[in-house]
C-alpha cells in the first residue's frame, strides 16, 4: 500500500502560490501554441479574440472604477488601465500620456503572455486578435465611438515591443477603423515619474503572489469555456487535453521544485503534489487509499467558478495538466479522472499501470 502523504510537511503558502501562478501561466501559453499548431492560425486567432473579449467584458469597466481612473480622459484612462492592471500579474508595461486625446501603452520584452521561446511560435495574427478583442473595443465600452487603438509595433513581428496608442478621433469610427496599424510611428520614451503610481510596489509579498496567481488562473478559467463554445466538446478534449498534458510534463519538475517536493517517487508522493497545488489554487483536496491505489478528491474548484456550471469537456481538458505531471513523475502510474455532475468537483484515482499479460495482484 502507498505511503501516507499526510506524514510530510506541507509547502509554504508562498511556494504554493508561486508554483500555481507559473503552472497556469504556462498552461495558457501552451493552449494558444497548441491551437496554432493543431487547429491552424484562423481558429487560434478566433479563440484568442473570444478570450480577450470575454475578459474585457468582465473586467474593464469594473477595473477602471477600482483603479480610480473613471474621471480621466478616455484615451488616458484606457492606457493607464493596462499599465496598472497588468502590473499585478507581473507583466512589464509602460504608459505615456501625450495629450488628453492620445496615450501610449507599451508591453516590453520579455513578454509575459508568450513566455520564453514561445514568442517564436506565435503568429502576428494572434496578436491582432488580442488587440481586436480588447484594445479596439475599449471605446465602445466607454460609450465613446470615436476612441480607437493604433498599433505601432509587435514583438511577434520581431519589433522591440508590442506598442500602440489610444486616440480619440473627431468622427465616429466604423468597426474596421477601431484598430489600425502604423509601423512608421513610434512612441515616446517611458518616464516612470510621469506614470501613475503602481499599487503593488507597497504590497506585502504574499498579497503580490496571490494576485499573480489569480492573474494567471484567470486566463485558463476564461479560455476553457470559450474553447468548448468555439471547438465543441470533442475537439476541446482532444486538442487542449494533449496540449495541457505536454505542459504538465514540461513544467512538473519546476512546480515540484518550487514546492520543495520530489519530482519522482510513488503514488503518495504525487498525491502530495496534487494536494499542495490544490492549496495553492485556493482549494482543498482530500485523499485516501483504495487497495493499492490512491484517491484524491477536490470539490468546488475555484478554476471552474463562474456564471455557468463547468462543462465536463473543460474539466477533462484541464485534467491533461495532471496526466502530464504524473507521466513525468512516474510513467508507470496512471491517472483516472471522474468529473462531478456539473458541481465543479473532480475525483482522481492513481494506480500502478498493469502490464499486458501480467497476473493480477492478489
Amino acid at each position: 500500500m502507498p505511503a501516507d502523504p499526510s506524514t510530510a510537511s506541507p509547502p509554504t503558502d508562498r511556494a504554493a502560490l508561486q508554483a500555481v501562478a507559473e503552472w497556469y501561466h504556462a498552461a495558457f501559453t501552451g493552449i494558444v501554441l497548441g491551437a496554432v499548431t493543431r487547429l491552424g492560425v484562423p481558429i487560434a486567432s478566433e479563440l484568442v479574440y473570444r478570450v480577450f473579449c470575454r475578459q474585457r467584458e468582465a473586467r474593464f469597466l469594473d477595473g477602471l472604477r477600482k483603479l480610480g481612473l473613471e474621471g480621466l480622459p478616455h484615451a488616458v484612462a484606457a492606457a493607464q488601465y493596462h499599465y496598472l492592471s497588468n502590473d499585478v500579474g507581473g507583466v512589464a508595461v509602460q504608459t505615456m500620456r501625450e495629450s488628453d486625446r492620445k496615450a501610449w501603452v507599451r508591453y516590453v520584452p520579455p513578454r509575459w503572455v508568450w513566455a520564453g521561446t514561445a514568442l517564436c511560435g506565435i503568429p502576428s495574427e494572434v496578436t491582432m486578435a488580442m488587440l481586436r478583442g480588447w484594445h479596439a473595443q475599449n471605446g465602445t465600452m466607454l460609450g465613446n465611438p470615436r476612441l480607437g487603438f493604433v498599433c505601432t509595433k509587435m514583438t511577434t513581428d520581431g519589433d522591440s515591443s508590442l506598442e500602440g496608442y489610444y486616440f480619440e478621433h473627431d468622427h465616429v469610427l466604423a468597426p474596421h477603423e477601431r484598430l489600425r496599424i502604423a509601423k512608421d510611428e513610434a512612441g515616446p520614451d517611458f518616464d516612470a515619474t510621469a506614470a501613475p503610481a503602481l499599487g503593488s510596489a507597497s504590497w506585502p509579498p504574499e498579497r503580490l503572489e496571490r494576485a499573480r496567481r489569480n492573474y494567471a488562473m484567470e486566463y485558463v478559467r476564461t479560455t476553457l469555456p470559450v474553447a468548448v463554445d468555439l471547438l465543441g466538446a470533442d475537439d476541446t478534449v482532444r486538442v487542449l487535453g494533449i496540449t495541457l498534458r505536454q505542459v504538465g510534463m514540461q513544467h512538473y519538475g519546476l512546480a515540484a521544485d518550487t514546492l520543495g517536493l520530489p519530482a519522482s517517487g510513488d503514488a503518495a508522493d504525487f498525491v502530495r503534489f496534487m494536494v499542495a497545488m490544490a492549496r495553492g489554487q485556493g482549494d482543498v483536496a482530500t485523499f485516501g487509499a483504495e487497495g493499492d491505489a490512491m484517491v484524491v478528491e477536490q470539490r468546488a474548484i475555484r478554476l471552474f467558478a463562474g456564471d455557468r456550471p463547468p462543462d465536463a469537456a473543460a474539466v477533462l481538458a484541464w485534467n491533461g495538466l495532471w496526466e502530464g505531471a504524473l507521466a513525468a513523475h512516474d510513467r508507470r502510474l496512471v491517472l483516472s479522472c471522474r468529473p462531478g455532475s456539473g458541481d465543479g468537483s473532480v475525483t482522481w484515482t492513481i494506480a500502478r499501470r498493469r502490464v499486458a499479460g501480467a497476473p493480477a495482484a492478489c
